[in-house]
């Protein structure tokens, strides 16, 4: 096979990146959970119900509120490729970077997540890129490689 054919063909920008295998698992353990905990509650007794104090719902319900905000935060990461710029988001935190800023991308094997090299000599981490995506990761390293070469 010629190595052309490793190319990814050009991509329509804009281009958004996002993965699949954390979204995937996060929305459905997350309703899992929360099924669980449900058909556990109704299945209490009505006794065993109200002997838990309005501190200890407020409790459950705050460390609940916390796991759905970091599996929110995994759920939103992504990298988004413009004409003008590439756009990070990482949790909760969104860097905009111009494509001269952006040096090169890589994925090692067994890495978590894509890193950006950028011109400053720091490095960012692309979590919208994750590694356990597999052929998908590798393919959108790939396409972001050529983007950059452009």
């Amino acid at each position: 096979m010629p190595a052309d054919s490793e190319t990814p063909p050009p991509l329509g920008l804009p281009h958004t990146w996002r993965p699949l295998g954390v979204r995937l698992a996060g929305g459905f353990f997350g309703a899992m959970l929360l099924l669980v905990c449900l058909v556990m509650w109704f299945n209490f007794d009505p006794e065993v119900r109200a002997a838990v104090t309005i501190g200890q719902r407020l409790t459950l319900l705050g460390f609940g509120l916390m796991a759905a905000a970091a599996m929110h935060a995994l759920m939103r990461c992504r990298v988004t490729a413009s004409a003008d710029r590439l756009v990070v988001v990482n949790g909760y935190r969104r860097r905009e970077f111009t494509w001269p800023q952006v040096v090169a991308v890589s994925l090692p094997a067994g890495a978590p997540w894509a890193t950006l090299d950028l011109s400053d000599g720091t490095s960012v981490p692309a979590m919208g890129i994750q590694g356990s995506d597999g052929h998908r990761a590798r393919t959108a390293v790939s396409e972001l490689r050529s983007l950059l070469d452009r």
